[in-house]
């Protein structure tokens, strides 16, 4: 047994403790030893590998039966190692403190760090405490460009916890709308067949890509919703609309609050104010034509005029 444990990394007790829990085969008697084999090594893997991904002790124990029993543990296994790999393209890099810094404007910010450690946006490196990993590049990319437009490290930090509930919960939801209507059938109290198994680890492959693809396209549809009527509150707001200057081919002008009119010429200058506005309100019209023709399924709201 001191072997077995050696070879395997598991620790004598343990090995003592599957073999009580039935997870382990018992040793072949020589005389008055026990002694354990390839078999038992390979078995103790097994046992390490599903530990890893989450299974129970329990439901290890149905599984090696049913292996046993020469129902077949490959399929399951295969299934599970799908389930269980990346659901992303995106590869985990390495970043330095030093580059960490110069990224968020060169200032050290401890407190900013712990945060991002304890949300998994870095995580740490055994022995190398000046370098993190970076599990989504993407992610530290989008945090990076938020604070150089202006947002500070600690709202970004709470936006991201905010965030994150919201998606776990789509990502719950979605699981859940998947099992009830494709992988119940795959489901039940006893391992499913290698065959079985197989069609639905083909499942989830087909599948991993459309909850990205349908919050994509939601996110881009709200986005586009939302943004629009923030415009137009913002253009609602302040004291009553005065009438800008117009091109000469116009016939009159479009009201527009006169502390927006006022944000637009310290923009652009008051001789390019009514230029700009018109060439705002034509990419709007010309993005709602795009959608019309692209997404003709989908309803395209009138523009309606803004105050």
């Amino acid at each position: 047994m001191e072997d077995l444990a050696h070879h395997s990394g598991a620790t004598v007790r343990t090995i003592r403790a599957y073999q009580d829990r039935g997870l382990l085969p018992k040793p072949q008697r020589r005389g008055r030893s026990n002694v354990y084999g390839d078999g038992h090594l390979a078995r103790l893997h097994q046992i390490a590998d599903l530990l890893d991904r989450g299974y129970t002790l329990a439901s290890i124990k149905e599984l090696l039966e049913a292996w046993d029993s020469g129902r077949g543990l490959g399929g399951v296994l295969g299934l599970v190692a799908e389930v269980g790999g990346p659901w992303t393209d995106e590869e985990a890099a390495r970043i330095s403190r030093a580059e960490l810094d110069e990224k968020f404007g060169g200032v050290p910010d401890d407190e900013a760090v712990a945060d991002a450690l304890a949300l998994g946006v870095l995580e740490p490196i055994t022995g190398r405490d000046d370098q993190f990993l970076v599990p989504s590049p993407q992610e530290l990319a989008v945090a990076v460009e938020l604070h150089a437009a202006g947002v500070p490290l600690k709202a970004i930090s709470g936006h991201l916890r905010e965030l994150r509930g919201q998606v776990e919960h789509i990502a719950a939801r979605f699981l859940e709308f998947t099992t009830e209507h494709v992988f119940a059938r795959y489901l039940g109290h006893t391992p499913p067949t290698d065959i079985q198994a197989a069609e639905a680890a083909s499942l989830v492959r087909r599948l991993r890509p459309l909850a990205q693809q349908s919050v994509d396209a939601e996110l881009a549809r709200a986005m586009r919703l939302f943004a629009t009527r923030h415009l137009q509150q913002h253009l609602a707001a302040g004291t009553p609309p005065v009438r800008p200057a117009v091109r000469p081919e116009e016939p009159s002008g479009v009201p527009v609050a006169a502390a927006t009119l006022r944000a637009v010429e310290e923009l652009v200058g008051r001789d390019n104010a009514a230029a700009f506005i018109t060439a705002a309100a034509e990419r709007e019209l010309q993005a709602r034509t795009l959608d019309a023709l692209t997404l003709p399924h989908q309803e395209v709201r009138p523009i309606r005029q803004m105050p």
